[in-house]
């Protein structure tokens, strides 16, 4: 199995709150994490996170994907990432965990919060320096 592909050894809880840290690190705002185990099958949680404009999306989205791709010696990378080329909504799809990153407007267009306003939340902060 290649570095791309080998599994890493973060559960999908783990997945989430070094994603939530990340980009919080990043000055990601209202970093929300969705816990979907008990809603839809296609993934565990949904991690939904603000930058202030478009640079700074596309900021979150690549700490993020640096981030996975060299911890842990997990090499785990997105299966696909759309949104990029705008950088209004940029999708990380990282199976057990779907990563929404909107600028002001687009979240507040979407609302994905009220969409799934039911679903319970974790708790996340950022993370201290390892």
């Amino acid at each position: 199995m290649s570095a791309e592909t080998a599994p890493s050894a973060l559960s999908s809880e783990q997945l989430v709150r070094r994603i939530a840290s990340v980009a919080l690190d990043k000055k990601a705002r209202d970093v929300v994490v969705l816990d979907m185990r008990d809603v839809v099958s296609y993934t565990d949680f949904l991690v939904i996170a603000t930058g202030n404009t478009e640079r700074q999306t596309h900021a979150i989205e690549e700490a993020v994907y640096q981030d996975l791709k060299h911890a842990d010696g997990g090499g785990r990378t997105p299966r696909r990432v759309e949104g990029g080329t705008e950088g209004r909504w940029i999708l990380m799809d990282y199976y057990d965990a779907v990563v929404h990153i909107f600028t002001p407007d687009a979240r507040e267009y979407y609302r994905l919060e009220t969409l799934w306003g039911e679903v319970p939340a974790l708790e996340v902060e950022q993370a201290e320096s390892a």
